[in-house]
């Protein structure tokens, strides 16, 4: 292009060899026009300044308006300029286009014949004639392409220039008026629609939250529905590794699948070059058969390939491999873009994935900090308590309990931040840890409560806790309640009634008194504290809990153990709420043995 005499004898040659060819209308044709624009390149030339940057507009400029479809392509087939005329018979823009194998928009049977022809054009001064149909976006083209070698100043190799002459032109209407391959490409085209529409049901599962499932189940559909062999491979710490196989269920190759599931995908050369290139790949009939590292795909029988990038717009997470063996129809232009939609597909949900794991392991630190990993025994007494995070997906919530030894006796704590997430966790472990601290320092759990009000005032968070915290000393109980819903003790007979409660929640008010009592509870009485997620909690009809439902399940567990009333009332609210159990649930109870 930066050497206009020895493009216009390129096209004098070209022009030549068009005029030696049969004679036929379309190639009559062909020389006209190209003899037409070579003389217009004569007469530009001859009024030129002499400036090499207006030549090269000049000849772009020629070269997509040139009247007919004109593809350069590399020695391999992969197109590498297009002109006006190509855009508009393939109906796709040159940037789509471009990067892609030609081939793939020859019709399947066609196709080794094309690259005999491109081989020949490379090895000879003739050109080569090949007819053929085209067939791209849902268009045929009957067409005959003049193959013809190019050399190109500023390319390191050779070109091959493809004039496309149409012949036929066919456009599906209606489905009614459209033949049997008009009828095979819709029917392709929904089952496509189809698997992408399941895969992302798939990934919209909440099991599939968990990264080894996602792409597991992935690779699963996808095998079953469009590939012999599919392979996931994912980036974790910018070094990729082998993550999914799936063989072919009817063949005998356990062997085989085991030696690909250790291989590194260092070892294949398409999977770095997809991730180096952050763009898919398809090979619709394999000449190299080392992509995946040695002689794996003669091994597998394989007979095309296609490979597409995990990804994110910012984030290249993997690569997703699909294999068909030889006696099935290869992968196309089609296939490829729906498997790189599916590619971004899987980008989102790992990375969903990796930020949902984040959350969970902060919500699970943050938990242990708040909840006790076992109860200890307190002398006296049995104890049992539950803790359920609620719905959702393991949101971090503000409820705690703790039951831990203080100076001459145990002490024990339950409550509720008005909130969610990091933020109300992180107040319910200052809470939780004050309680313990000053526990050792003082006599009255009143004072305590107090004493750590102040504090969560002076660190001004905005949120307030609502707690109660109770001494156990020999037989008797001292409860201070902040806020707190009443606790309930339960009788050996049935019988329930309900402590005092009351108090000003922690971190609302400077200087507020909790309410305080004293309890002395008889042999086997239970004491049970609750949090607000359980009788504040709603039936799908919009029917509170409340404590006037959990008297009644109280009353028909008298004289059982606390681990049973636990349980009791675990089993009436999962029935109350029919599984929607939207807020946490804490329940702690302690039961005078002696």
């Amino acid at each position: 292009m930066t050497d206009p005499p020895a493009l216009e004898q390129r096209l004098a040659e070209f022009a030549d060899r068009v005029a030696a060819l049969p004679d036929s209308p379309e190639l009559a044709a062909a020389e006209d026009l190209v003899r037409e624009a070579l003389a217009e390149l004569g007469r530009a030339r001859r009024r030129r300044d002499g400036g090499p940057q207006r030549e090269q507009k000049l000849l772009r400029q020629l070269f997509r308006t040139l009247p007919v479809p004109v593809i350069v392509m590399d020695p391999g087939g992969t197109v590498r300029r297009i002109n006006n005329e190509t855009s508009r018979l393939l109906g796709s823009p040159a940037g789509y286009l471009i990067g892609r194998a030609f081939p793939l928009l020859i019709e399947s049977s066609r196709r080794a014949a094309f690259r005999s022809r491109l081989n020949a054009a490379l090895r000879s001064e003739e050109s080569a004639v090949f007819e053929t149909r085209l067939a791209h976006q849902g268009r045929t083209h009957t067409v005959r392409l003049v193959l013809s070698r190019l050399r190109m100043p500023g390319e390191p190799q050779e070109m091959v220039a493809a004039v496309a002459l149409p012949t036929e032109v066919q456009l599906p209407e209606t489905r009614d008026q459209a033949g049997p391959q008009d009828e095979s490409l819709f029917l392709a085209a929904a089952q496509r629609h189809e698997l992408l529409s399941r895969l992302t049901r798939l990934l919209l599962d909440e099991e599939s939250l968990r990264e080894p499932v996602a792409l597991i189940r992935a690779a699963r559909l996808l095998a079953a529905e469009t590939a012999d062999w599919v392979i996931a491979d994912v980036v974790r710490a910018g070094v990729p590794s082998r993550a999914a196989v799936i063989a072919p269920s009817s063949h005998p190759v356990a062997r085989l699948h085991r030696e690909i599931e250790g291989l590194p995908p260092s070892a294949a050369p398409i999977v770095a070059h997809v991730l180096a290139t952050r763009s898919g790949i398809i090979h619709e009939m394999l000449t190299d058969e080392t992509l995946l590292g040695g002689d794996l795909l003669t091994r597998m029988g394989a007979g095309s390939l296609v490979s597409v990038p995990i990804r994110t717009d910012d984030e290249m997470s993997g690569v997703l491999t699909l294999v068909r063996h030889r006696d099935r129809a290869p992968f196309g232009l089609a296939d490829l873009g729906l498997l790189e939609e599916i590619g971004g597909h899987l980008g989102l949900a790992l990375r969903a994935q990796r930020t949902f794991q984040r959350s969970s392991n902060a919500a699970d630190a943050l938990r242990s900090g708040v909840l006790p990993r076992t109860l200890p025994d307190v002398q006296g007494f049995e104890t049992a308590a539950v803790y359920h995070p609620g719905s959702g997906m393991r949101a971090i919530g503000g409820e705690f309990y703790d039951v831990f030894p203080m100076p001459g006796g145990w002490g024990f704590v339950i409550g509720s931040a008005a909130g969610r997430g990091e933020e109300a966790a992180s107040v319910t472990s200052l809470v939780r840890g004050g309680v313990r601290v000053l526990s050792a320092m003082e006599r009255d759990p009143g004072m305590v409560l107090r004493k750590v009000n102040d504090a969560l005032l002076a660190q001004h968070t905005g949120l307030f806790v609502m707690a109660a915290a109770g001494f156990v000393r020999g037989r008797k109980i001292r409860l201070a309640s902040a806020g707190h819903h009443p606790a309930a003790l339960l009788t050996p007979d049935g019988g329930v009634r309900f402590t005092d409660g009351g108090g000003v929640p922690l971190g609302f008010e400077e200087g507020a008194e909790p309410a305080t009592e004293e309890l002395v509870p008889a042999v086997g009485e239970t004491l049970v504290l609750y949090s607000d997620g359980l009788v504040g909690s709603r039936s799908a009809a919009g029917v509170s809990y409340g404590e006037g439902r959990l008297t009644e399940v109280l009353a028909r567990c008298a004289s059982q153990a606390p681990a049973a009333v636990v349980k009791a009332i675990e089993e009436d609210h999962r029935a109350f709420t029919g599984d929607r159990v939207i807020d946490e649930i804490t329940v702690l109870t302690l039961r005078r043995s002696r």
